[in-house]
């Protein structure tokens, strides 16, 4: 009935009142997304494209911009076809993107380069980082662990080892700028809780840090301008709007990162609250309501899309794409299967990995395939199963990489717990959250109950909904997700399940200190070279 009284609300005076909707991009690691939503956040439509990265050297990641904007305007044409709807009624446009990556930008405002936030070329850089400056003092005007993953050591890298590519750079962004001047913004924006990745952002006094610019003789017109998320910078012109559908007018609105943009859109805007993401690199994140800095300097601590506000992240650099490579390379055969039935392989796979029980029969997968991110910051870390025998399967290997890859997610919420940062829910998401398998797994390995959202695609939810705050339909984030953002299931940890994971995590936890202390990581890393 109440549906009813709405719907007869739109009809004033026998005129029909155009339902307003909201677009939600999402420029990922491996695909790019458009998802159409009605202003109760219900998705309506959305498109989908993947593509790939590059790898000219084994520990080197790079994207190509423009690729992946194509296929970003190839998902939104694909949407507005989906839906049915006209485009002048979508009333803002913005976008949840990879942070911690470097973009090079010539004068003429196109992309030279963009190196990814997985690529950890810029080892010396960051000794250098440690020598000039000191990894501690990075920690504490930054909140970023010292590692390759941030912009400032790519930056630092193509100024002293790629000469050409830095003549022809106007200005060194992230992926949410070279978008927004894609879809036709008037300069280059990031909003907060993205700026911090960079690593040049004091988190603390919500400002670039003169100390990191003077320290290594940075340019301040290189940077971009920092706003709060669904800022208004420009609306889509008449050539965009023939290559996106949208139409044209819309407003541009500075989106969110996506790590901090699936915190929003998992409601995690309150203390005592946490998302667990798994996408191709996974992320824990808590809110934080005041300062704070991890005493180990172990996590990264950055500003959250809620103004004056922080959030405690524990980064996954190899998570859910580590089970894409398993698809790739180890489940070749039923790949084929189910692109010649049209079933989905992931589906079947998990379903593989149900038939085998908690600790796949000591099978132990670490997810290290891109080096190790919170709390070991370890760039010579590799991944490896552990346990093998003769007795064991492609069912058991699939098991493995599912569980290893949320044992490595415990390690990060341990980190968080350590800290004495106190959690009271913890919502999931991702594409894993499809199986309910998976989510299970994860109430059982992190032994706390667990709840799934009505909207999976977190990321894109949390950067659309930036762009309705930015256009003036709520007064802030947080009143944008009191209405949008919707729980859907919880799980409960099954005791007998928790005591075998927690003897799994022991295994874990032993066999990377084994490793990391005999100096295997590097030996092995450097036959890679």
């Amino acid at each position: 009935m109440g549906q009813d009284l709405e719907r007869d609300d739109r009809h004033l005076g026998g005129q029909e009142v155009a339902e307003k909707y909201f677009a939600g991009l999402d420029l990922g690691t491996t695909g790019a997304k458009t998802i159409i939503f009605d202003m109760s956040g219900s998705p309506v439509a959305s498109g989908y494209r993947e593509y790939g990265c590059y790898y000219p050297h084994p520990t080197w990641v790079e994207q190509d911009v423009d690729e992946m904007v194509a296929a970003l305007f190839e998902t939104s044409k694909e949407a507005f076809s989906k839906s049915g709807i006209d485009p002048k009624d979508v009333i803002s446009v913005a976008a949840s993107t990879t942070r911690g990556n470097c973009v090079f930008m010539d004068k003429d405002d196109r992309p030279l380069k963009l190196i990814s936030w997985q690529d950890s070329r810029a080892t010396e850089e960051v000794d250098l980082i440690a020598e000039k400056l000191g990894a501690e003092k990075f920690y504490e005007i930054t909140g970023m662990p010292n590692t390759t993953t941030w912009s400032l050591p790519k930056i630092l890298y193509a100024r002293a080892k790629e000469p050409e590519l830095w003549e022809k750079t106007k200005k060194h962004v992230q992926l949410q700028d070279a978008l927004l001047v894609a879809l036709g913004a008037e300069g280059y924006f990031q909003d907060e809780s993205e700026i911090a990745l960079m690593g040049l952002w004091d988190t603390d006094n919500h400002r670039f840090s003169e100390e990191i610019h003077d320290c290594f003789g940075l340019e301040w017109d290189m940077y971009p301008e920092v706003v709060q998320p669904g800022t208004v910078v420009g609306q889509i012109g008449k050539d965009i709007s023939e290559k996106s559908g949208f139409a044209v007018g819309t407003a541009i609105c500075v989106g969110i990162g996506d790590q901090s943009a699936a915190t929003v859109g998992a409601g995690v805007v309150w203390p005592g609250m946490l998302s667990v993401s798994l996408g191709t690199g996974g992320m824990a994140v808590a809110f934080l309501d005041q300062k704070y800095r991890d005493p180990k300097g172990d996590t990264i601590i950055c500003n959250h899309a809620v103004e004056g506000a922080w959030q405690f992240e524990g980064l996954q650099n190899g998570s859910a794409g580590i089970f894409r490579w398993f698809r790739d390379e180890v489940a070749t055969l039923e790949r084929e299967q189910c692109k010649n039935d049209g079933s989905d392989v992931y589906e079947v796979l998990t379903g593989m990995a149900g038939t085998v029980p908690p600790g796949a029969n000591g099978l132990l997968m670490i997810p290290h395939f891109a080096t190790a991110g919170t709390p070991h910051w370890n760039p010579y870390a590799r991944g490896l199963f552990f346990g093998l025998t003769l007795s064991h399967g492609k069912a058991h290997l699939a098991r493995a990489c599912m569980e290893g890859i949320i044992l490595e997610q415990r390690d990060i919420v341990q980190t968080i717990l350590n800290n004495g940062i106190s959690l009271e829910k913890v919502r999931i998401i991702g594409g894993p959250t499809r199986s309910e398998l998976w989510n299970q797994i994860q109430a059982d390995i992190y032994g706390m109950p667990t709840e799934t959202l009505e909207v999976t695609d977190a990321a894109v939810l949390g950067a659309g909904l930036a762009g309705p705050v930015g256009v003036g339909e709520f007064k802030d984030v947080r009143e944008a997700v009191g209405a949008l953002v919707k729980p859907k299931k919880r799980y409960e940890p099954i005791p007998e399940n928790v005591k075998v994971y927690q003897e799994m995590f022991d295994i874990y936890t032993s066999v990377y200190a084994s490793l990391e202390s005999a100096g295997a990581y590097k030996k092995i890393s450097a036959m890679q070279e």
